[in-house]
This record gives C-alpha cells, structure tokens and sequence, in this order.
C-alpha cells in the first residue's frame, strides 16, 4: 500500500478514537473526523460507510493485541501478559476512553451492541485459546473451564475499570491471575 495512503488512513482511525473518546457514540459523527484528519467527508464514506464500521476499523486495527506464544513463560506469565494489554488499553491507552460511550451506545443501537459482542468475544477468545492449550500441554486439569475463566479475568478488569475509582494496575496482575487460576495450575 502506498505510504500516504497509509499514513492518511492511520490519521483517519486515530482521529476516530480520539473523537469517540471526547465525544461518545452519540455524538460523533463523520463530519468531524473529516475535518480532524485533514480528508474530504466523500473519502470518509468511500472506504467507511458508516460511522460503526469506522469505529470497528479503528479499533481493529489500532488496539494490536499480544499473541503470546506456548515458549512464552508459563502459562500465569503468558495469562498476566493478555491481561496487562487488557489493562493497559482500558486506562492508559486512547481506548480507554471509548468504552464507555460503546457501552453506553449498545444499549441504545441493536447494532452497537451486536458489534461490541463480537468485538469483545473476538478478543476474548485468545486468553480462552491460551487456556485451552494449557489444558491440552497439562498445565492446566483436563476439566478447567477456560471460557468461565477467561470471563472472570477480564471481567475483573473491566468491572474494576468501569466501576471503582481504582483501575487494575499492571503490577496487580499477576495477584488477580493466581486468585482465578489459583491451584488449578499444575505444579512445576
């Protein structure tokens, strides 16, 4: 791709984020993106059609999730890995300042909330894969659940985030990972 084109679209996304951010759902619009970013309204509407798809691009593409390997530690280090981008994004990052107007949002718009579903499920589903394969390498019991462990990690995060005055911390991780995996990790 050419590097302007790039490097506009990039300006396009991160535009969008930060006026989300400042903004709300309700409240943005493709408008003032465009003048944000330095682009037409018509570019806008040729590569994202709605101010959804925008969103979803933006966070696709800008929010790079870790993709921790099996040699990447054990499996509490690989876990704390996940979660401290998790926490990262949601207090220190442009996104942090997203979500609550996308969840604010999905109660309102059936579409929203179908989008942040997917979203959330999508991103959701490496720290519950990690699980899985330590399951199947026997870090974890054959009879771990790895779908309600993965709700209670993140959930922790979010909730915490969304709901107190206190934020997790990337040095609380690993507490909040032995507390949920706690001794269903098979001693080394």
């Amino acid at each position: 791709m050419d590097k302007r084109i790039e490097r506009t679209r990039r300006e396009v996304l991160g535009a969008a984020i930060a006026l989300l951010g400042e903004r709300g759902y309700a409240a943005f619009n493709m408008e003032a993106v465009a003048s944000k970013a330095g682009v037409s309204k018509s570019t806008l509407y040729r590569h994202w059609p709605t101010k959804l798809s925008l969103i979803a691009d933006a966070l696709e593409t800008l929010n790079v999730q870790p993709k921790p390997g099996p040699v990447d530690g054990d499996i509490r280090q690989r876990v704390t890995m996940l979660l401290c981008h998790l926490a990262e994004a949601l207090t220190a990052s442009p996104f942090a300042a997203c979500m609550p107007g996308l969840i604010e949002a999905a109660k309102h718009h059936a579409e929203v909330a179908h989008f942040l579903h997917e979203y959330s499920a999508h991103r959701r589903e490496t720290l519950v894969a990690l699980l899985r394969d330590a399951v199947a390498a026997g870090e974890l019991p054959v009879d771990f659940d790895a779908e309600t462990a993965a709700l209670a990690l993140s959930g922790a995060i979010f909730y915490r985030r969304l709901m107190t005055p206190k934020p997790y911390l990337s040095e609380e991780m690993p507490a909040l990972v032995a507390a949920i995996l706690g001794s269903a990790v098979s001693a080394e």
